[in-house]
């Protein structure tokens, strides 16, 4: 079924899910798929979402946004009854130094971020789309990593500024991402 913005229910089915998947693609080169947990993720209103997004390898996701604006985001159940819920529109990146990014973290993550923090991603909905998810096999919930909050927290903020600037100016495909201000 296809809707143009969140309804109640997928709202709560959203606030149920660990993982969740973001797409982007530029108009040439490779198409990203990202997984992430849920407890970054917020629910803005009925036609927007963001999640806060932390320092990594890469940032396709980044660098997709500003040359395309695509985004898909989606969810499916592990647990309980099937569902696939899609989230599909235009998205953008506010860099951890911005203005953009501390009004997201004040207003919807108490103003608190966790060390490593890099980016808000957010999403503007233009359709919403469930399908059956009878495809999705069963998996049990184990708890969260802690090796990225580790990681993140044996280097300094110089240090990750300078990972970030080594591994997250540029995709694989060598497009900007835009989080620097002299990129």
């Amino acid at each position: 079924m296809q809707y143009p913005a969140l309804r109640p229910k997928h709202v709560d089915f959203i606030g149920r899910q660990k993982i969740f998947f973001t797409a982007t693609a530029a108009p040439t080169g490779r198409v990203n798929v990202s997984p992430r947990g849920t407890d970054a993720f917020r629910v803005l209103g009925d036609a927007q979402v963001c999640y806060l997004d932390r320092t990594g390898s890469g940032n396709e996701t980044a660098a997709h946004l500003l040359a395309d604006g695509r985004m898909t985001i989606m969810f499916c159940a592990f647990e309980g009854g099937p569902l696939i819920l899609r989230l599909y529109g235009q998205g953008r990146v506010d860099p951890v130094d911005s203005d953009g990014y501390r009004r997201l973290l004040d207003l919807h993550f108490d103003g608190k971020a966790p060390h490593g923090a890099r980016q808000i991603v957010s999403l503007d909905i233009d359709l919403v789309q469930t399908s059956c998810g009878f495809g999705v096999p069963l998996f049990d919930y184990a708890g969260e990593r802690d090796a990225l909050d580790t990681w993140a927290r044996g280097k300094t903020d110089a240090e990750l500024a300078a990972y970030r600037r080594e591994k997250n100016s540029a995709s694989i495909d060598g497009f900007p991402t835009g989080l620097f201000v002299d990129d």
